[in-house]
This record gives C-alpha cells, structure tokens and sequence, in this order.
C-alpha cells in the first residue's frame, strides 16, 4: 500500500532504501532519542529494512519529488504497542532525518495515517509516545491533535539498554473527525 500527500509518498521500505536510511540513521540527534541505536553501516540498514521496517503498516517517508526515503512512520498493533492499548486501537510511530527537521512532513505524514487508521482500519483511537527531552515529538503530537493522556516512568528502553520516562498522547476517531471538519 502506498499513501500520497501535498509533498510527500509513503510507501513499503525497499532494500534499495539502505544507502538513505543510513544516511539519516547514523546520525545520533535521530535514533536515540526515539529510543534505537545509531545504524552503523549501510549492511546494518539494510537489516533493519529486513528485520523491522517490513512490518506491515510500516513506511518510507519519502519527498514526492524524488521518492528517496527521509524517514519512517508505522502504526503499530495493540499487542505490540508501547502502552496498553484495547483492540480497537493503534499506536504510530514516526522520525525524520536531521535536514528535513522543521518542515511539517512529519505531521502530514501522521494526518494521513490517522485518515487510514480511523477510515480504512476501523481504529477507534490511535496512541502516541515520546520520550521525556523529545519536544519536536511532543510538538507534532499537538500539531495532529493528540491529547496528552498520561506518563510511565522507570520504563525500559530495550533497544538502547535504559530506562527512560514516556508520555503518551492520545485521540479518539470522534476528537479526529472534529478537527478534520
């Protein structure tokens, strides 16, 4: 499945994505702070396509003028969630490299994901987090009309071997189709 925006395409990650996922991902600004490690190589890339990003739900955030991937977003089931999360929800997830900071693809990436979340999947609510120092999270949340909900602490960040506080925001299809009309 493939989504088109005003600016951007999101579509299944492709081994030929490994160069630019390196490229964005080995920068430390990225990765840590969304709770994985810096990408190592290009091969260490072309895993994570592999292994991670070809989960279902999962894609490039690519600019439509040259389809090159940026950065990803995936909407991520209940039983994988961060928190608990009913049956009829889901949670996203989302980076964007470095130079592509401050341009907004990332929250029109989530609307169109909301869209297909609460339209195409039946979601009634849809969940987000962010670790405790990530403002341009927390600020995207607020751009796409998620509410904070609450806080864990003492959470372990299995992938960077920490434990970290996250907040976790959260909107209803209700509270979406609101903001939509």
């Amino acid at each position: 499945m493939e989504f088109i925006t005003e600016r951007l395409i999101l579509r299944p990650w492709e081994d030929t994505d490994a160069e630019s996922l390196y490229e964005y991902a080995k920068d430390p600004r990225v990765g840590p702070i969304a709770g994985w490690p810096v990408h190592t190589s290009v091969e260490n890339s072309l895993d994570i396509i592999r292994t991670v990003l070809s989960a279902p739900e999962t894609y490039a955030v690519c600019l439509k003028e040259d389809n090159k991937a940026i950065g990803s977003i995936g909407l991520i089931p209940p039983m994988q969630s961060h928190t608990v999360a009913a049956e009829d929800e889901i949670e996203v997830g989302y980076w964007i490299g470095v130079p592509f900071w401050g341009n907004g693809y990332i929250p029109e990436a989530v609307k169109r994901l909301q869209r297909h979340a609460f339209e195409g999947l039946g979601c009634k609510a849809m969940w987000c987090g962010y670790y405790e120092g990530n403002e341009r999270s927390r600020r995207c949340q607020e751009k796409c009309g998620f509410i904070y909900h609450h806080t864990e602490e003492n959470k372990h960040c299995e992938l960077m071997g920490d434990i970290r506080t996250e907040h976790f925001t959260y909107i209803t299809k209700e509270q979406w189709s609101a903001d939509e009309n």
